[in-house]
């Protein structure tokens, strides 16, 4: 039986190819659970393709399954790679950074 509610996930460090796998599986499973899953990456330091495949197979899946993925908050490495491949309005949420990922991009350019 389908869940209802809503669910956060909130993923720490990299989203790579070396846990892409163990993210598919745990985003799947929560959109098997709830009606609504918001995914907070403002935590996410590294994004690389096969981090970014599971974000599009999760979003993908959502919408097959009649269910909502919404990403709620973004690093500034996740956003420079949703703006350098124009996936933004693709993913369809507003672009949130966390006060934490301001600072940290920040540092970086200076």
């Amino acid at each position: 039986m389908p869940g209802s509610g809503t669910q956060q996930m909130t993923p720490v460090g990299g989203i790579t190819i070396y846990n892409a796998g163990e993210l598919k599986a745990q985003l799947l499973q929560r959109l098997e659970e709830t009606e609504l899953l918001e995914l907070d990456l403002s935590r996410v330091d590294e994004l690389d393709s096969a981090g970014l495949q599971v974000l599009v197979l999760a979003k993908r899946e959502a919408q097959r399954r009649q269910r909502h993925l919404a990403i709620v908050a973004h690093s500034a490495e996740v956003q420079e790679v949703f703006d350098l491949l124009g996936l933004a309005r693709w993913f369809g949420d507003p672009m949130l950074m966390h006060a934490d990922s301001h600072r940290a991009a920040a540092a970086r350019e200076a």
